[in-house]
């Protein structure tokens, strides 16, 4: 993030929930853009950049699902989904469309802003800095830490902000087994208010991009009952 304020575009019907959550953000210092339907949050994404999106999954014109489909079809930006179903498997699906977070309704004000400032401080701590750091190439995967750049067999993968961070803390300690604890706190910085099955979706989707066969993985390996680890290089 550079010194302006971070923006965030809030996108919710509900004109309460918007005058609900902006005033907590923007007392923050953020600088929150509103958008309340589908169809004008991909009009206001193609206008303009943001450092993260708060996306409801209930919306007329196109619903949030189908947003962020089509917001990781061309971005990585972190992605909050906002839901009133409880249901499993609405859940995974957010998260199986590439979004980083999920909160499901009713909830704090101070946890929505505890996920947010998480996102944003993750953004913070992956931009550039002066210190270099040789790219790590394991089997046929390349990973180039300085460009936030992953190749596999010569083609670059596309990865989510969330699976390159995964990715990257595996990776720069081979071998060590990591907890899906352990990987929420290395991403979010804790592991408050999280799923930790979380993180099997983000591997699962890893391994889809980065593994020869995904259903017999090389390179990010399970160690049952405990959690993951990066093949010994």
């Amino acid at each position: 993030m550079t010194a302006s304020a971070p923006r965030i575009l809030l996108v919710d019907d509900e004109v309460s929930v918007q005058k609900l959550l902006t005033y907590p953000l923007r007392k923050e210092g953020y600088d929150v853009v509103p958008a309340l339907d589908g169809k004008e949050a991909l009009h206001r994404l193609r206008e303009d950049s943001f450092d993260l999106v708060v996306l409801d999954v209930m919306l007329p014109k196109t619903d949030g699902f189908d947003v962020c489909r089509q917001i990781r079809a061309r971005s990585t930006v972190p992605i909050i989904m906002l839901t009133a179903k409880t249901e499993e498997i609405d859940k995974v699906l957010g998260l199986e469309l590439g979004a980083d977070d999920y909160i499901t309704k009713p909830f704090s004000v101070r946890e929505f802003r505890s996920r947010v400032k998480a996102v944003l401080r993750r953004a913070a701590l992956a931009a550039p800095d002066e210190q270099f750091e040789e790219p790590i190439e394991a089997g046929d995967i390349r990973i180039d830490f300085e460009r936030r750049q992953v190749e596999a067999r010569g083609e670059i993968v596309r990865l989510t902000y969330v699976e390159f961070e995964i990715l990257a803390a595996l990776a720069r300690n081979p071998g060590r087994v990591f907890t899906r604890t352990m990987l929420l706190e290395r991403v979010w910085g804790d592991a408050a208010y999280r799923d930790p099955r979380t993180i099997d979706v983000h591997i699962r989707h890893l391994r889809e991009k980065l593994e020869r066969e995904p259903k017999h993985p090389e390179l990010i390996l399970t160690v049952r009952g405990v959690g993951y680890r990066f093949r010994d290089r």
